[in-house]
Parts: structure tokens; C-alpha cells; sequence
């Protein structure tokens, strides 16, 4: 049978991508492998996970790039030499392309730290999201894994969980405990989903 090959874009320290990573060594997702890791600068510290792991890594360095479609270029490029069927985005700080995102529709996937649709879109991003949350007073936030389109944050949900939010809390407190308790969790079992899905596609047109 052959696996959905997965590729994880990063840009920093790849809590993200140490939870697949887990999750992959406890056999939690059959249907793929983790078979590429990108990074966008070279000194983020997910690239050492994905050598600790075995993973082959490559960094497309956004600020050496002369333009949007050269950077996204040099990652198709990545990609195609891997054969990557399925992109997931792990606290990858880089906005797509309309062009880029659609030449791969329903293979991008990305985590959010917010209950989309609440605290998404443009500008929406680390820490920035759970302040918003707790100006706005809300009790219960959360995290989105959610397809990947020309719209920031709005592609089709995939799964969401839910975390409450506690007296005293502040943007680094909240932002631990969603990791913790819902992007750590859901994640991999968004990828999981997906990636069984595409090794049916895969293997019936073998």
C-alpha cells in the first residue's frame, strides 16, 4: 500500500511538528509518513526535531528570495522532488499564494489557535490570537485544523476542539493550554484523516 507522503512547513520551533512526529512513533497515522520538512529561515529549531527524527529537512529562506513566486517556486520544487501528496502547515508564518494554494486544493492543512470562524483571518497569528480572545472576553476558545485556501483561515474546517479559558489567564498561559490540550491533539488526527483519505485515492489509481 503506498502511504500519503506528508511535508511539514515551518518557521519556528516546531511544537506542531514535534506532536506528528509523536504521533507518528506511536502508530497513530498508518496511511502516511512524514517524508520532507521545510523551513522557511534556517535557524528554526523544528529543523533539529526533523533530524532528530530522521526526516529529511530543506530550508526555502523567504528573505533571500527576490520575490512571492520565486519563494513559492523553490517550495514546489521541494515538493515535487518528494513526491509529496499532502502539505501541512506547523506554525508556518508565511501567507500563500491564491496561485500557490491552488494547485493544491484540499492538500494544504493548517492549525489555528482559535474556534474559527472567531479570531482568524489577516494579522490573526501567535500570541496576537489569544489576546484577542481575552479582550474580547470570551470563555471558551480553542483550535481549528482547517483546509488550506486563497483566504486567510478560510478554507473548510476539519476538525475543531474546544479549551476554557481560566481566571487569570494571559496571552502565554492560553496559548500553552490550547497547544497542550487541543492543536497537540487535533493535529495529528486531522492529518491522520486526510492522509488515510489520499492513500485510497493513491492506491486506486495504482
Amino acid at each position: 500500500m503506498l502511504k500519503t507522503r506528508i511535508a511539514v512547513l515551518v518557521s519556528g520551533g516546531g511544537t506542531n511538528l514535534q506532536a506528528l512526529i509523536d504521533a507518528a512513533a506511536r502508530g497513530e497515522n498508518p496511511c502516511g509518513e512524514i517524508a520532507l520538512v521545510i523551513a522557511d529561515k534556517p535557524e528554526a529549531y523544528a529543523l533539529e526535531r526533523a533530524e532528530k527524527a530522521g526526516i529529511p529537512t530543506v530550508v526555502v529562506n523567504k528573505k533571500e528570495s527576490a520575490s512571492q513566486e520565486e519563494f513559492e517556486a523553490q517550495l514546489r520544487r521541494a515538493l515535487t522532488q518528494f513526491d509529496i501528496d499532502l502539505i501541512v502547515l506547523a506554525g508556518f508564518l508565511c501567507i500563500l499564494s491564491a496561485d500557490f494554494t491552488k494547485a493544491y486544493p484540499e492538500r494544504i492543512i493548517n492549525v489555528h489557535p482559535s474556534l474559527i470562524p472567531s479570531f482568524c483571518g489577516k494579522g490573526y497569528y501567535g500570541l496576537r490570537v489569544h489576546q484577542a480572545a481575552l479582550d474580547y472576553g470570551v470563555k471558551v476558545t480553542g483550535a481549528t485544523v482547517h483546509f488550506v485556501n486563497e483566504i486567510p483561515d478560510g478554507g473548510k474546517i476539519i476538525l475543531q476542539k474546544a479549551v476554557a479559558i481560566e481566571p487569570g489567564d494571559n496571552a502565554q498561559t492560553l496559548q500553552k493550554r490550547v497547544m497542550e490540550l487541543a492543536e497537540w491533539q487535533i493535529l495529528p488526527q486531522a492529518v491522520a484523516l486526510v492522509s488515510q483519505k489520499i492513500q485510497g485515492e493513491k492506491n486506486e489509481n495504482v
